[in-house]
Protein backbone atom coordinates (compact mmCIF):
# COMPACT_ATOMS: atom_id res chain seq x y z
CA UNK A 1 0.00 0.00 0.00
CA UNK A 2 1.01 3.52 -0.76
CA UNK A 3 0.12 6.93 0.58
CA UNK A 4 -1.02 9.73 -1.31
CA UNK A 5 -2.83 13.31 -0.47
CA UNK A 6 -5.43 15.05 -1.76
CA UNK A 7 -5.04 18.14 -3.31
CA UNK A 8 -8.64 19.32 -1.81
CA UNK A 9 -6.55 20.92 1.03
CA UNK A 10 -4.70 23.44 -1.26
CA UNK A 11 -7.70 25.58 -2.60
CA UNK A 12 -5.20 28.24 -2.11
CA UNK A 13 -2.49 26.99 -4.43
CA UNK A 14 -2.36 26.27 -7.49
CA UNK A 15 -2.27 22.46 -8.63
CA UNK A 16 1.31 22.99 -9.94
CA UNK A 17 2.32 24.28 -6.62
CA UNK A 18 0.56 21.73 -4.49
CA UNK A 19 1.70 18.93 -6.18
CA UNK A 20 5.22 20.22 -6.23
CA UNK A 21 4.99 20.67 -2.18
CA UNK A 22 3.69 17.32 -2.08
CA UNK A 23 6.26 15.31 -4.17
CA UNK A 24 9.13 17.45 -2.05
CA UNK A 25 7.77 15.68 1.60
CA UNK A 26 8.28 12.56 -0.24
CA UNK A 27 4.98 11.69 -1.27
CA UNK A 28 4.15 9.32 -4.08
CA UNK A 29 0.72 9.86 -5.58
CA UNK A 30 -2.00 12.95 -5.05
CA UNK A 31 -5.68 12.92 -5.13
CA UNK A 32 -6.62 15.17 -8.24
CA UNK A 33 -9.73 17.22 -7.00
CA UNK A 34 -12.07 17.45 -9.87
CA UNK A 35 -13.08 20.95 -9.13
CA UNK A 36 -12.07 24.44 -8.67
CA UNK A 37 -9.23 26.20 -8.65
CA UNK A 38 -7.31 22.70 -9.90
CA UNK A 39 -9.41 21.02 -12.52
CA UNK A 40 -13.14 21.40 -13.15
CA UNK A 41 -13.92 18.62 -15.89
CA UNK A 42 -16.56 20.71 -17.64
CA UNK A 43 -13.75 24.06 -18.35
CA UNK A 44 -10.54 21.82 -19.01
CA UNK A 45 -9.30 22.89 -22.45
CA UNK A 46 -6.74 20.16 -24.00
CA UNK A 47 -3.59 22.33 -23.04
CA UNK A 48 -4.96 22.34 -19.11
CA UNK A 49 -5.32 18.73 -19.07
CA UNK A 50 -1.77 18.36 -20.55
CA UNK A 51 -0.42 20.92 -18.07
CA UNK A 52 -1.53 18.57 -14.92
CA UNK A 53 -0.01 15.48 -16.51
CA UNK A 54 3.28 17.37 -16.89
CA UNK A 55 3.43 18.72 -13.37
CA UNK A 56 2.69 15.20 -12.38
CA UNK A 57 5.80 13.80 -14.36
CA UNK A 58 7.80 16.66 -13.82
CA UNK A 59 7.54 15.68 -10.02
CA UNK A 60 7.36 12.09 -10.21
CA UNK A 61 3.81 11.67 -8.65
CA UNK A 62 1.33 9.36 -9.65
CA UNK A 63 -2.59 9.62 -9.29
CA UNK A 64 -3.78 7.74 -6.94
CA UNK A 65 -7.73 8.76 -7.50
CA UNK A 66 -9.74 11.56 -9.09
CA UNK A 67 -12.16 13.11 -6.41
CA UNK A 68 -15.27 13.89 -8.39
CA UNK A 69 -17.50 13.95 -4.88
CA UNK A 70 -17.32 18.04 -4.20
CA UNK A 71 -19.19 20.59 -6.60
CA UNK A 72 -17.56 23.78 -5.40
CA UNK A 73 -17.86 25.40 -9.14
CA UNK A 74 -21.51 24.81 -8.64
CA UNK A 75 -21.83 26.52 -5.50
CA UNK A 76 -25.55 25.32 -4.51
CA UNK A 77 -26.75 27.18 -1.43
CA UNK A 78 -27.45 24.15 0.12
CA UNK A 79 -24.30 22.19 0.46
CA UNK A 80 -21.46 22.60 -2.00
CA UNK A 81 -20.36 19.26 -1.03
CA UNK A 82 -22.75 17.43 -2.05
CA UNK A 83 -25.56 19.20 -3.67
CA UNK A 84 -26.79 18.63 -6.54
CA UNK A 85 -26.86 15.03 -5.40
CA UNK A 86 -27.99 11.40 -7.13
CA UNK A 87 -31.05 11.26 -5.77
CA UNK A 88 -32.35 15.42 -6.42
CA UNK A 89 -36.39 15.57 -6.77
CA UNK A 90 -35.92 17.92 -9.80
CA UNK A 91 -34.50 16.02 -12.65
CA UNK A 92 -32.64 18.85 -13.78
CA UNK A 93 -30.10 18.60 -10.85
CA UNK A 94 -29.96 14.55 -11.01
CA UNK A 95 -28.48 15.20 -14.53
CA UNK A 96 -25.69 18.07 -13.47
CA UNK A 97 -24.49 15.62 -11.11
CA UNK A 98 -24.09 12.82 -13.51
CA UNK A 99 -23.07 14.98 -16.20
CA UNK A 100 -20.11 16.30 -13.92
CA UNK A 101 -19.48 12.90 -12.94
CA UNK A 102 -18.83 11.92 -17.37
CA UNK A 103 -16.89 14.90 -18.13
CA UNK A 104 -14.69 14.35 -14.61
CA UNK A 105 -14.05 10.42 -16.22
CA UNK A 106 -13.21 11.43 -19.21
CA UNK A 107 -11.15 13.83 -17.64
CA UNK A 108 -9.59 11.00 -16.00
CA UNK A 109 -9.59 8.70 -18.30
CA UNK A 110 -7.07 11.40 -20.12
CA UNK A 111 -5.13 11.70 -17.44
CA UNK A 112 -4.21 8.17 -16.97
CA UNK A 113 -6.07 7.91 -13.79
CA UNK A 114 -7.72 4.53 -13.22
CA UNK A 115 -10.49 5.90 -10.68
CA UNK A 116 -12.75 8.16 -9.81
CA UNK A 117 -14.91 9.13 -6.27
CA UNK A 118 -18.74 10.24 -6.08
CA UNK A 119 -20.76 10.76 -3.58
CA UNK A 120 -22.86 7.95 -2.48
CA UNK A 121 -26.76 9.78 -3.35
CA UNK A 122 -27.40 13.05 -1.55
CA UNK A 123 -29.71 13.27 1.58
CA UNK A 124 -32.82 11.76 1.77
CA UNK A 125 -35.56 14.26 1.59
CA UNK A 126 -38.62 15.04 3.47
CA UNK A 127 -40.88 12.17 3.68
CA UNK A 128 -38.86 10.06 1.34
CA UNK A 129 -38.08 6.60 1.91
CA UNK A 130 -34.42 4.95 1.91
CA UNK A 131 -35.75 2.55 -0.71
CA UNK A 132 -37.36 5.07 -2.94
CA UNK A 133 -33.76 7.23 -2.86
CA UNK A 134 -31.94 4.13 -3.02
CA UNK A 135 -33.78 3.18 -6.45
CA UNK A 136 -33.71 6.36 -7.91
CA UNK A 137 -29.93 6.50 -7.28
CA UNK A 138 -29.33 2.82 -9.21
CA UNK A 139 -31.10 4.33 -12.25
CA UNK A 140 -29.87 7.72 -11.89
CA UNK A 141 -25.88 6.29 -12.25
CA UNK A 142 -26.29 3.62 -14.45
CA UNK A 143 -25.79 5.41 -17.72
CA UNK A 144 -22.43 7.08 -15.83
CA UNK A 145 -21.44 3.85 -15.04
CA UNK A 146 -21.37 2.66 -18.67
CA UNK A 147 -19.38 5.79 -19.22
CA UNK A 148 -17.23 4.24 -16.86
CA UNK A 149 -16.45 1.38 -18.83
CA UNK A 150 -15.93 3.03 -22.04
CA UNK A 151 -13.18 5.84 -20.08
CA UNK A 152 -11.37 2.69 -18.39
CA UNK A 153 -12.11 4.25 -15.79
CA UNK A 154 -13.27 2.91 -12.04
CA UNK A 155 -16.33 4.28 -11.17
CA UNK A 156 -16.09 4.41 -6.91
CA UNK A 157 -19.26 5.41 -4.71
CA UNK A 158 -17.99 7.12 -1.36
CA UNK A 159 -20.54 5.92 1.82
CA UNK A 160 -20.74 9.28 3.64
CA UNK A 161 -22.22 10.25 7.44
CA UNK A 162 -25.65 11.91 6.07
CA UNK A 163 -26.28 10.79 2.92
CA UNK A 164 -28.50 8.24 1.52
CA UNK A 165 -25.45 5.32 1.68
CA UNK A 166 -23.88 5.54 5.18
CA UNK A 167 -22.90 1.99 6.24
CA UNK A 168 -21.54 -1.19 5.20
CA UNK A 169 -24.63 -2.75 4.77
CA UNK A 170 -26.29 -0.30 2.96
CA UNK A 171 -23.27 -0.10 0.50
CA UNK A 172 -23.34 -3.85 -0.16
CA UNK A 173 -27.30 -3.22 -0.98
CA UNK A 174 -26.38 -0.66 -3.48
CA UNK A 175 -23.74 -2.69 -5.03
CA UNK A 176 -25.88 -5.72 -5.15
CA UNK A 177 -27.85 -4.34 -7.93
CA UNK A 178 -24.59 -4.50 -10.15
CA UNK A 179 -22.38 -6.79 -12.07
CA UNK A 180 -19.96 -4.25 -13.08
CA UNK A 181 -16.06 -4.72 -12.81
CA UNK A 182 -16.27 -0.85 -13.58
CA UNK A 183 -17.97 -0.44 -10.15
CA UNK A 184 -16.72 -0.30 -6.65
CA UNK A 185 -16.60 1.36 -3.34
CA UNK A 186 -13.96 3.97 -2.22
CA UNK A 187 -13.63 2.97 1.77
CA UNK A 188 -13.29 6.04 4.03
CA UNK A 189 -12.07 5.08 7.32
CA UNK A 190 -13.35 8.18 9.33
CA UNK A 191 -16.25 7.86 7.70
CA UNK A 192 -16.97 4.23 8.38
CA UNK A 193 -16.09 5.58 11.98
CA UNK A 194 -18.72 8.18 12.16
CA UNK A 195 -21.81 6.08 12.02
CA UNK A 196 -20.67 3.71 14.45
CA UNK A 197 -18.78 0.98 12.80
CA UNK A 198 -15.40 -0.35 13.49
CA UNK A 199 -13.29 0.24 10.15
CA UNK A 200 -11.30 -3.07 11.17
CA UNK A 201 -14.37 -5.37 11.84
CA UNK A 202 -16.35 -3.75 8.30
CA UNK A 203 -13.33 -4.27 5.94
CA UNK A 204 -13.85 -7.53 5.67
CA UNK A 205 -17.30 -7.22 4.43
CA UNK A 206 -16.19 -5.36 1.64
CA UNK A 207 -12.60 -5.85 0.47
CA UNK A 208 -13.93 -7.52 -2.46
CA UNK A 209 -15.55 -3.57 -3.50
CA UNK A 210 -13.00 -2.08 -2.57
CA UNK A 211 -11.04 -0.33 -4.77
CA UNK A 212 -9.57 3.02 -3.20
CA UNK A 213 -9.18 4.09 0.20
CA UNK A 214 -9.40 7.58 1.92
CA UNK A 215 -7.48 8.21 5.35
CA UNK A 216 -8.53 10.92 8.39
CA UNK A 217 -8.91 10.50 11.79
CA UNK A 218 -12.42 11.46 13.88
CA UNK A 219 -12.69 12.09 17.48
CA UNK A 220 -14.20 9.89 19.80
CA UNK A 221 -17.74 11.72 19.20
CA UNK A 222 -17.98 10.52 15.89
CA UNK A 223 -18.69 13.91 15.15
CA UNK A 224 -17.94 14.12 11.05
CA UNK A 225 -14.67 16.18 10.99
CA UNK A 226 -11.92 15.57 9.46
CA UNK A 227 -8.92 15.44 11.71
CA UNK A 228 -5.04 14.95 11.34
CA UNK A 229 -4.14 11.75 12.16
CA UNK A 230 -3.46 11.06 15.05
CA UNK A 231 -5.39 13.56 16.53
CA UNK A 232 -8.30 11.56 17.31
CA UNK A 233 -9.53 7.97 18.27
CA UNK A 234 -9.26 5.51 15.16
CA UNK A 235 -6.75 2.87 15.76
CA UNK A 236 -5.51 2.49 12.21
CA UNK A 237 -3.15 -0.63 12.25
CA UNK A 238 -6.00 -3.02 12.74
CA UNK A 239 -7.98 -1.26 9.76
CA UNK A 240 -4.77 -1.12 7.67
CA UNK A 241 -3.76 -4.73 8.76
CA UNK A 242 -7.45 -6.09 8.10
CA UNK A 243 -6.95 -4.36 4.21
CA UNK A 244 -3.85 -6.21 3.77
CA UNK A 245 -5.54 -9.32 4.55
CA UNK A 246 -8.71 -8.84 2.40
CA UNK A 247 -6.44 -8.25 -0.43
CA UNK A 248 -5.80 -4.43 -0.77
CA UNK A 249 -2.95 -3.19 -1.66
CA UNK A 250 -3.75 -0.16 -3.63
CA UNK A 251 -3.75 3.86 -2.51
CA UNK A 252 -4.62 5.32 0.74
CA UNK A 253 -5.09 8.63 0.41
CA UNK A 254 -5.02 10.85 3.23
CA UNK A 255 -7.97 13.54 2.88
CA UNK A 256 -7.59 17.18 4.96
CA UNK A 257 -9.68 19.25 3.61
CA UNK A 258 -10.63 21.35 6.58
CA UNK A 259 -6.92 22.15 6.91
CA UNK A 260 -6.70 25.06 3.99
CA UNK A 261 -4.91 27.11 5.86
CA UNK A 262 -2.07 24.80 6.82
CA UNK A 263 -2.23 21.73 3.97
CA UNK A 264 1.94 21.80 4.18
CA UNK A 265 1.74 21.21 8.16
CA UNK A 266 -0.86 18.51 7.90
CA UNK A 267 0.36 16.97 5.08
CA UNK A 268 3.76 16.50 6.36
CA UNK A 269 2.83 15.06 9.77
CA UNK A 270 0.28 13.09 8.49
CA UNK A 271 2.91 11.53 6.06
CA UNK A 272 5.36 11.19 9.38
CA UNK A 273 2.49 9.49 11.40
CA UNK A 274 1.48 7.06 8.93
CA UNK A 275 4.32 5.83 6.47
CA UNK A 276 5.58 3.82 9.68
CA UNK A 277 2.03 1.79 10.60
CA UNK A 278 1.75 1.27 6.27
CA UNK A 279 5.48 -0.31 6.04
CA UNK A 280 5.13 -2.11 9.46
CA UNK A 281 1.80 -3.85 8.18
CA UNK A 282 3.46 -5.05 5.10
CA UNK A 283 6.35 -6.31 6.71
CA UNK A 284 3.88 -8.11 8.92
CA UNK A 285 5.05 -6.44 12.40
Amino acid sequence: MRLAFSTNAYLNHSFDDAVTRLASMGYEGVEVMADVPHAWPAYMLPSQVNALRDSLQRNKLAISNVNAFMMHAIDDPRQKYWHPSWIEPDLHYRLLRARHTMKALTMAGELGAKCLTTEPGGPIGPGESWKAGLDLFVETIKPVLEHAEKTKVLLLVEPEPGLLIETAEQALEFMAHFDSPWLGLNYDIGHSYCVGEDPARVVPMLAKHIRHVHLEDIASSRVHQHLLPGEGAIDFPPVIKALKSGGYNGWITIELYPYIENPDTVARLARERMLPVLQAVDKGI
